[in-house]
């Protein structure tokens, strides 16, 4: 078999590969914002000093808040990633139900930090290559905090303005559409988050009686803050890859050209940068280019088999980028370069999985 041959059924076995939505590989942010609505908070008990148990059953009923979150977090190629996030939630106290009192004002306000483990589905292999959804859990702390809530009956007053600490959760489900045209590794996101502090919530209170002129403390125990957030936002990851430029327009009346002409440029294990040798294989070949009438150039990137078929992908890619980079430089048309990546598969020397084999660490400049 011809490597021509060879390099045309790897082209198109490789084709979805490259396509615009990848796992992250390494360091990125994010930050969101949007809506969130606090399910009726249930009133466990209500102490009042020297008075007992009162509105026992009662309910606390909100209006539809914000929420606002930050993170950053790391990718390891293989859809995984792990992040700190760091969140702020508010929904205005709209009434009290169940005879706790109608006239109400205030805020519920939640501040938080958490840990999420979180996975995005590569839909390339389903020919899907210009969104990727995400799903996660996390785990963290919450300040949860009654801000100057006023829960009014009559001519009674309940008066509460402090916070506790509590164990925090959420679930979390979104979509990611990635935006190369504005920069590389800038996405769109799109998710739900369920957040829930289990644990019941016990506040200090200030009961005003105004018909007596009496004031007494109490304490207000209230569970149930389930939350459910809508959330739009941006997410930047740091060292990927730019798009391969679009092949070169197919030249149908050129003229006959010479035999094609290949250099191979090596790469250390795990890297894509070049090496002095290698950039001086790049320019012979630039310069040859520039000797002999050709209507393509192209420059395909391969890896060993060590590492993960998702990240050797990327590698091959980036690999083939930055030698098409250098021959830009070395004044070859970058119009007339096609960059493709395939990863671990058409090795030079043929290893088992998880081989660093130096020969097969290889970018092949093909000049048509």
């Amino acid at each position: 078999m011809s490597m021509r041959t060879i390099l045309l059924a790897g082209s198109i076995l490789a084709l979805p590969a490259v396509a615009i939505a990848q796992p992250i590989t390494g360091l990125y942010v994010g930050a969101g914002a949007g809506a969130n609505f606090l399910q009726n908070e249930v009133v466990r008990h209500l102490q009042l000093d020297g008075s007992g148990l009162r509105d026992h059953g009662a309910s606390t009923r909100f209006d539809a808040g914000y929420a606002g979150i930050g993170s950053i977090g790391y990718g390891f190629g293989n859809g995984l990633r792990i992040e700190l996030e760091g969140n702020y939630r508010a929904n205005d106290l709209k009434r009290g139900q169940r005879g706790l009192g109608a006239a109400s004002n205030g805020q519920e306000q939640k501040y938080g930090a958490m840990v999420n483990a979180l996975y995005d589905v590569d839909l390339k292999p389903y020919g899907i290559d210009y969104m990727m959804p995400y799903f996660g859990v996390g785990a963290g702390y919450a300040n949860q905090r009654y801000n100057h809530v006023e829960i009014l009956n009559g001519n009674t007053r309940l008066h509460i303005n402090n916070g506790v600490d509590q164990i925090a959760f959420q679930g979390i489900a979104g979509v990611a559409f990635p935006l190369p045209t504005l920069a590389p590794g800038l996405a769109l996101t799109v998710d739900y988050r369920f957040y829930d502090t289990p644990q019941d919530a016990k506040y200090k209170v200030q009961y005003d009686n105004y018909a007596t002129g009496t004031t007494t403390g109490g304490k207000l125990k209230v569970g149930n803050d389930l939350n459910h957030t809508v959330m739009v936002g941006v997410r930047y990851a740091f060292n990927t890859a730019p798009p391969p430029p679009p092949p070169a327009p197919v030249q149908v009346s050129a003229p006959a050209a010479a035999a094609a002409r290949t250099y191979l440029v090596f790469f250390d294990w795990d890297r894509a940068d070049l090496t002095a040798r290698a950039r001086q294989i790049v320019a012979d070949a630039a310069q040859n280019s520039s000797r002999v009438t050709y209507t393509r150039i192209e420059v395909n990137g391969y890896t060993d088999t060590s590492g993960t078929p998702q990240y050797n992908q990327g590698l091959s890619v980036r690999r083939a980028q930055a030698v098409a980079g250098e021959l830009v430089r070395d004044g070859v048309s970058q119009n007339a370069i096609n960059i493709q990546g395939f990863g671990e598969t058409h090795p030079l020397v043929p290893t088992a999985s998880g081989v660093r084999e130096p020969q097969n660490r290889r970018v092949e400049i093909i000049i048509r």
